[in-house]
């Protein structure tokens, strides 16, 4: 791997699953990271914990069949790119047939416990309710559908959107 060339932290705004799989990745490739995350600060009617990765809809990850389904076949990308989430859901996982189904809250203690042990990743707990400032330089902005008000409404000014459309806590949104 390539030594990292940030002279400043990485800002990953949202703890939930793909906030905490960058925040995991970037600290293994050798960035500062600071993982904002706005719970317990600003709660959602969705979550029940402060937890980072709080499973909020099901406790089922879909399905973990990688020959014959798109979501198992990305599981298995995911494992084999040393996923902290797949890590995490393999160690916690329940019968349910073929999907990945797991504890839900063993899972995302163990995400968060994992996180809070490396010495290059800083969690802050307080909303991040505006576009960052320019001195953050480098975000990413992982949200979900669970994005607060305040920060929706400024990323549709800042896109010119009049709407985002937000499905539900499972759905994967991909925007190009």
């Amino acid at each position: 791997m390539s030594e990292p060339s940030l002279s400043h932290p990485l800002h990953v705004i949202g703890g939930g699953l793909a906030g905490c799989e960058a925040a995991w990745q970037a600290a293994r490739a050798g960035l500062s990271v600071v993982l904002h995350e706005m719970r317990p600060a600003q709660k959602t009617a969705a979550h029940e914990t402060d937890q980072l990765a709080e499973l909020v809809c099901s406790n089922s990850l879909r399905s973990d069949d990688h020959q014959t389904n798109a979501v198992g076949l990305l599981h298995e990308e995911m494992r084999r790119a040393g996923s902290l989430i797949m890590q995490a859901a393999d160690r916690h996982r329940l019968p349910a047939g073929t999907a990945l189904a797991v504890d839900r809250h063993g899972f995302s203690a163990e995400i968060q416990a994992t996180l809070e042990s490396l010495p290059n990743v800083t969690i802050s707990r307080e909303a991040v309710d505006a576009i960052p400032p320019a001195d953050w330089q480098d975000v990413i902005i992982a949200t979900g559908p669970l994005t607060s008000d305040a920060l929706a409404a400024r990323i549709g000014a800042l896109t010119e959107e009049t709407a985002l459309a937000f499905f539900d806590a499972i759905a994967p949104v991909i925007y190009t």
